[in-house]
């Protein structure tokens, strides 16, 4: 009997010990936890682009996958910022075991704010060129994303992404139901355009007036329409970048063969990549452009 019962308290020991390693390695890598170390010398330097990678405490493994295939780690990411100045971080709120973002709640119909409170947060800790989110089942090609964000560089108030506009769902019970669906017209309007939520980049002035103004700009339902909403009314280039949203292979692949990398990959039918934990890596070295592109690359 004492034997089952010390096994009993080992395991749950074990089991406590990984929930705290996962915390720690997640808060090193958080926007919303106040990264990085200081964040009054990483004001003072320049930055091409700050990626927010939306996750939560119970997609643990989608963070693994990340980090195991098209996020650099350790001494790479150090490098990565210093030498390309691209910052790369998780953005999560709070979890049963600890709290990093204390007025955040994980949850989907709380996207929207969590989406506004990134931008805040990454503004004030990194100046950049541009801002990225993209979800943590998508995969993503660093140097082609810099690359198509390079060629607008020089533009004011940039909102590049797969742009789309679909039906404002006014029906109860049924995803992605739009509870203030009147807003939009007659039943059965469509949405103004907006980029998809899988992956999107503003430059610098957007997301600094989504800092400044965060407390005034109305939340949606759905996070990509809340953020198409904030900006429709500004003087704002919305650039349609088919690249953004390729599909997963065999669509990727045959791009990456014919010399047309994507810079995002996902399966539309999930909203992601389905079954990501498990098909990411394969997916990153079937469509995953050759690791060099990223240190040679001019942005």
């Amino acid at each position: 009997m004492n034997y089952f019962i010390n096994h009993r308290k080992i395991d749950q020991t074990i089991a406590e010990l990984e929930k705290k390693l996962a915390t720690a390695m997640a808060k090193q890598e958080t926007v919303l936890d106040g990264s990085p170390k200081s964040a009054n010398s990483a004001k003072a330097d320049k930055y091409f682009m700050v990626i927010g990678i939306n996750t939560a405490f119970s997609t643990r493994r989608r963070r693994d996958s990340i980090r195991e295939t098209w996020m650099p780690q350790g001494e790479k990411r150090e490098k990565l910022e210093k030498e390309k100045g691209i910052v790369i971080r998780f953005v999560i709120g709070r979890s049963p075991y600890n709290e990093y973002a204390k007025d955040h709640v994980e949850a989907y119909l709380e996207l929207s704010a969590k989406t506004k409170k990134y931008f805040a947060t990454a503004v004030s800790l990194w100046d950049a060129e541009f801002y990225i989110k993209v979800d943590d089942d998508v995969h993503v090609n660093l140097a082609t994303l810099g690359m198509i964000l390079a060629g607008h560089r020089f533009k004011p108030r940039i909102y590049v992404g797969c742009m789309k506009s679909g039906p404002v769902l006014f029906r109860k019970g049924v995803k992605y139901h739009e509870p203030e669906f009147w807003k939009f017209g007659d039943v059965g309007n469509n949405y103004f355009r907006h980029a998809t939520g899988q992956l999107y980049a503003i430059s610098k002035d957007l997301a600094s007036y989504i800092s400044t103004n965060h407390d005034v700009l109305h939340k949606y339902a759905n996070e990509d329409v809340s953020l198409g909403s904030w900006i429709i009314g500004l003087d704002v280039e919305h650039v349609d970048d088919r690249r953004l949203c390729c599909s997963t292979p065999p669509d990727c692949e045959w791009k990456a063969i014919a010399g047309s990398t994507c810079a995002a990959s996902f399966d539309w039918r999930c909203s992601g990549i389905c079954r990501s934990v498990e098909r990411l890596k394969e997916i990153h070295e079937l469509c995953g452009e050759d690791e060099e592109a990223l240190w040679s690359a001019s942005f």
